[in-house]
């Protein structure tokens, strides 16, 4: 089987320039995926408190400073952005990186963000009719076809795209609910992309995915699955690490915590095993700054290496 390794990096907490050294690096360092998140305050929420970047401009850095890497975007919330407008980011991003972008897009989540800058976030019925209308519009557009169509969130009228994508823009679907969100990505995503959940669910979400191809007449293949662990690894006994992740997130722990990496590089291989049998064809690890570049070090010079050849034999 052949597994790919990422990172996923939220742009907060550091200088730009830190970040662009730390993406160059995972570039240069073979990594197969650098993606970001889309937010306009930190995750997990703190009310404003903490620098953060925005996720397009971010995003044409990244595929300026790299030049191999896949890079994505895990993922667009579709309320924030006009569907016109980020069309037309992602193929511009795309040119930029030479056909490496891959635009996620999600319902979104972090309710206090989108009160604070006055858009919208209604209930989640509606937040996924929005994301449907706009995964069908951006579909249009990127096919070189004029398009019309309206819709939740979604009004457009002979509208063009040009240029279009470098190549075929790949659309991932973020998200684990299993009636709408898997239903959709079964439909039309070309990826899907799980957050901080188990092994077990992975599995089970994985299988719920297969079921919707299906009735969508589709090949569970056309879709890659990927998942994101949260990067919680440290060089102390592993229950300093896990009293790290539950101060960072408070409340919220016990949520990301099932999908977190805890421990030392060393132990990385048994948590991301069940995985990779479970289906997931990406891994991303997820980077909040700051960072400890040594373990980091660790994990993409000696771990992920270790991995590859451990599956490239399996």
């Amino acid at each position: 089987m052949t597994v790919q390794f990422g990172v996923h990096i939220g742009p907060q907490n550091a200088t730009l320039a830190e970040l662009r050294q730390l993406w160059t690096w995972l570039d240069r360092a073979g990594m197969d995926w650098i993606s970001v998140w889309d937010h306009l305050y930190e995750a997990p929420p703190a009310g404003g408190t903490q620098p953060h970047f925005e996720a397009v401009a971010t995003l044409g850095a990244i595929a300026a400073d790299t030049e191999r890497a896949r890079l994505g975007c895990l993922v667009f919330c579709a309320l924030y952005r006009n569907v016109g407008l980020l069309a037309k980011s992602a193929v511009t991003i795309d040119h930029l990186s030479g056909g490496r972008f891959e635009l996620g897009i999600g319902s979104g989540w972090h309710e206090q963000e989108a009160r604070a800058f006055g858009l919208p976030f209604p209930a989640q019925r509606e937040r996924h009719e929005v994301l449907d209308s706009s995964v069908r519009a951006l579909r249009s557009l990127f096919s070189g076809q004029r398009a019309t169509m309206t819709g939740p969130g979604v009004s457009l009228a002979d509208a063009s795209c040009l240029p279009g994508p470098a190549g075929r823009l790949p659309i991932w679907i973020g998200g684990t609910g299993r009636r709408k969100t898997l239903r959709l990505a079964g439909a039309a995503a070309d990826g899907w992309n799980a957050p901080y959940v188990g092994a077990g669910t992975f599995r089970e979400l994985n299988g719920v995915l297969d079921d919707w191809c299906s009735a969508a007449g589709r090949s569970p293949s056309d879709i890659e699955r990927s998942v994101n662990l949260m990067y919680n690894l440290g060089s102390d006994d592993p229950a300093t690490a896990a009293a790290s992740l539950e101060k960072q997130w408070g409340d919220l722990a016990e949520v990301v915590r099932q999908g977190s990496l805890i421990g030392r590089p060393g132990d990385v291989m048994d948590q991301v095993a069940p995985y990779v049998e479970a289906g997931a064809q990406l891994v991303n690890v997820v980077i909040r700054p700051p960072w400890d570049q040594e373990l980091l070090d660790a994990y993409v010079t000696e771990v992920v290496p270790a991995m590859r050849r451990e599956w490239a034999t399996t």
